[in-house]
């Protein structure tokens, strides 16, 4: 089965939804070769993955997913998830992670969903470990920890079983410096079915793709953002004809640059747009403002940012972000007036202090 999608594949012939349901089943099938599976995700990489295509394999894999028992008050109103695909490669602090804290701090419900490092330093799982959050809660204990404190970690792994039938292929792919599907996949399988969503993606045309998944999701409130940084360049090996060097972008909104932004309410819409970084009164930065280190670092630089300490970039980096998220999630409206609420969070302590309560927790 999964070598006839492939050939089918390989003549730029698109996956109908049945065809990707059964080669989500051939893919966590630990029977069916690695180099198979390899093969499979490859081709789909190389034609490009149709939003159609997305959506379908999402499906199927949430439905093998391990659900969290929410209560009837949590599941009824609003669960919000901050989260990029990664990939960006570009060795920024875990803004997404400060961002979601953030939001918390303002009463929003937080279902964080993550994993350790893959091509970062230090991923979402990594630095809420080194900053005392507990990352590995039963689903029992994470429905709990949203229910009484508003937020909860959901670790990748702990709650996609089916995964483990996929290393060696996406190991095979990555050797070949092949990105697959599954680098697109990680903000979609949240397993608390988050009911509103800021997601970021490495390159500006995946906005509105990965925005259409979340809607036909069910996600009532989702904002895909992908930030331009400006000045900035990737190096190119001097093979011949390779004059141009790539631009760099964030899987966040960005601070050092133009962001394209695709939005969407379930029932009114959606629209794909432009923020401009200088509609904000941003500190002048560079790349080099924004970097992180390993996990311990940028816990330390999490904790000097919730403190109110660090009023550089990368606060405002965060700013930014935790404007759009609570924009998403109702409590803001406006990015602007999150941004507002955000300073305000930090600036009187009940950020740091939301993070003092969460360590605390016991479950």
């Amino acid at each position: 089965m999964l070598e006839q999608l492939t050939r089918q594949l390989t003549q730029s012939l698109s996956l109908s939804d049945e065809q990707a349901g059964s080669a989500v089943l051939q893919l966590v099938d630990e029977g069916v070769r690695a180099e198979t599976k390899a093969d499979f995700l490859t081709a789909l990489a190389r034609k490009g993955e149709t939003a159609g295509e997305i959506t379908a394999f999402a499906l199927e894999l949430r439905e093998k997913a391990i659900m969290p028992p929410l209560d009837d008050g949590t599941r009824g109103g609003e669960i919000l998830d901050v989260c990029g695909t990664g990939g960006d490669r570009l060795g920024t602090f875990n803004i997404s992670t400060t961002v979601a804290l953030v939001a918390a701090a303002a009463g929003v419900v937080v279902a964080k969903h993550g994993n350790r490092a893959i091509t970062s330093q230090a991923g979402s799982a990594d630095v809420l470990d080194a900053l005392g959050i507990p990352i590995r809660l039963t689903p029992e204990q994470a429905a709990r920890s949203l229910r009484e404190q508003g937020f909860a970690f959901f670790f990748a792994p702990d709650y996609h079983p089916a995964f483990k039938h996929l290393g060696p292929a996406r190991k095979l792919c990555a050797e070949r410096g092949q990105r697959t599907i599954f680098n697109l996949l990680g903000p979609l399988l949240n397993p608390a079915r988050p009911t509103a969503q800021l997601a970021g993606v490495p390159r500006p045309e995946w906005c509105e793709p990965i925005a259409r998944v979340l809607q036909s999701l069910g996600v009532r409130r989702g904002m895909v953002v992908c930030g331009e940084v400006s000045g900035f360049k990737f190096p190119v090996s001097s093979s011949p004809g390779e004059s141009k060097a790539p631009p760099a972008f964030l899987d966040e909104l960005s601070t050092l640059g133009e962001n394209s932004v695709a939005e969407f309410y379930q029932d009114r819409g959606f629209a794909v747009s432009r923020l401009a970084a200088d509609n904000f009164p941003l500190q002048p930065a560079a790349l080099i403002d924004l970097a992180g280190g390993d996990r311990e670092a940028n816990a330390e630089i999490i904790r000097a940012i919730l403190r109110g300490q660090d009023r550089g970039p990368k606060r405002d980096a965060v700013l930014l972000n935790a404007g759009a998220a609570l924009f998403v999630a109702g409590k803001a409206k406006s990015v602007v007036a999150g941004w507002e609420i955000a300073g305000e969070l930090l600036d009187s302590g009940r950020a740091y202090a939301k993070l003092e309560a969460l360590i605390a927790a016991r479950f």
